[in-house]
């Protein structure tokens, strides 16, 4: 299935996408795509509702409606860092031997097409298309590797949008550089895993005002979405609807010489095979918190 939310901020509602054209309403069946049903085992749950009322013709068309995240806020967003051979290389720092864990704030979680807000104080910012993995049921101290497919809710499309100065050059924690407003957008559904022929052989790619400036596949990854859940779970609990964002392949405007910057008035798109495609204006900060 393919998970969304549409409507406006803050009243978004969860259907299931059939196509382009096509949805499926089931806020009647949920609230929302969240902690509690993910945690509910709402994916199963919703299954053969939408086989139901798509026999019955109960089918809905799209009409421009805003896309949210397809999932809801969650209680936590992970990263792995340095997670693709190819951009390690980039960056000039090694291949890491464990996955280099760091978190984001979850209120930087915004939908696939809405703006990017530059930072008042930014001076390198920079873009990061990754597979993301949505976690379906509590988990800690998986057993085994393959234990984490049935910790796995799905996976969508995120750009880990990142300030280097931030990160990198004002001491402390990368946690600086990631959690600025608007710096996750996501979306703009949600696959569950059985709707993916190979997560191992994904195309990925980004443009920045139509040039293209990423294009990898998850094929060169350090450590593939099963091992990564594994290892995460040995560290902290992951809560149903929790999101981890995987890493980046090459081509990040740190990685240019001399380097590439994010203005206002740029534009990124974005896509991963399968799992759709976003597309973000790069604007001013807020003037005031709220504003």
């Amino acid at each position: 299935m393919h998970l969304m939310r549409i409507g406006e901020i803050g009243a978004e509602r969860p259907v299931v996408r059939l196509n382009e054209e096509t949805y499926v309403d089931v806020s009647d069946i949920t609230n929302d795509f969240d902690e509690r049903f993910f945690g509910g085992d709402g994916i199963q749950a919703l299954r053969p509702i939408v086989q139901s009322r798509v026999a019955a013709g109960h089918i809905e068309e799209f009409s421009g409606e805003r896309i949210g995240a397809p999932i809801a806020r969650p209680h936590q967003i992970l990263c792995i860092g340095l997670n693709y051979r190819d951009h390690a290389a980039e960056t000039g720092q090694p291949v890491p031997v464990e996955p280099i864990l760091f978190n984001k704030a979850p209120n930087t979680l915004v939908g696939p097409n809405d703006a990017v807000r530059v930072p008042r104080a930014s001076t390198k910012l920079d873009w990061e298309v990754e597979l993301g993995i949505v976690i379906g049921r509590r988990t800690s101290y998986l057993e085994t590797v393959e234990d984490a497919a049935d910790a796995i809710a799905g996976y969508t499309l995120v750009n880990d949008v990142s300030e280097r100065a931030f990160q990198l050059e004002r001491s402390g924690q990368w946690v600086k550089g990631k959690s600025a407003e608007t710096f996750n957008p996501a979306g703009p559904w949600l696959v569950t895993p059985d709707e993916i022929d190979d997560v191992h052989d994904l195309g990925l790619w980004l443009d920045v005002n139509g040039t293209r400036r990423q294009n990898g596949n998850t094929s060169t990854m350090v450590f593939d979405p099963l091992f990564i859940v594994h290892y995460v779970s040995q560290f902290l609990v992951l809560e149903p609807g929790d999101l981890i964002n995987t890493g980046t392949p090459p081509g990040v405007g740190m990685g240019f010489q001399p380097p590439v910057w994010l203005q206002q008035g740029d534009v990124m798109e974005l896509g991963i095979d399968g799992l759709g495609s976003q597309r973000q204006d790069v604007i001013a900060a807020r003037t005031r918190v709220g504003s």
